[in-house]
């Protein structure tokens, strides 16, 4: 990773654990799911708010560090507008950025999900970014708790 990518993925992480946007209960949600890294103790509850196939809104809430919930609230605002489609492909090119060192770069809008790519020098951190993730899968397919053991 270039010197100028790791000091924007740091920049970043900070900046979204320090002020996560989208972290609060969604009360009409429509699909939640529980996320829960029992090896480091990292919980996020993740709700959505799905109409006619699309992402309406997506909020999360709970604890973790500074990896997950930057991750978390990069997630929400990234998938906020997106069909079920495009979701599941998001997060394909999510797991693929998250840990493999060669992954494309995103492009268009998501490309600011690009300092995700950090991750996978660490991957102890890798459950970490990818906690958030998982929950909103689950809760869009059956609502079951997502667990990154």
């Amino acid at each position: 990773m270039s010197e100028s990518l790791r000091e924007l993925y740091q920049e970043v992480i900070l900046d979204h654990n320090k002020s996560p946007r989208n972290f609060k209960e969604l009360e009409d949600a429509t699909h939640t799911a529980e996320g829960f890294n029992p090896l480091c103790g990292d919980r996020y509850s993740v709700y959505v708010k799905l109409s006619d196939n699309v992402i309406d809104e997506v909020t999360f809430k709970g604890e973790g560090c500074a990896i997950s919930k930057s991750s978390a609230s990069l997630m929400t605002e990234a998938m906020k507008g997106t069909t079920l489609e495009e979701a599941e492909k998001i997060f394909a090119d999510i797991q693929q950025l998250l840990t493999q060192a060669d992954a494309p770069e995103l492009e268009g809008r998501l490309h600011k999900l690009n300092v995700l790519q950090g991750v996978h020098e660490f991957p102890a951190r890798i459950k970490c970014a990818s906690l958030a993730w998982h929950a909103l899968e689950n809760s869009l397919k059956d609502g079951s708790t997502a667990t990154t053991e």
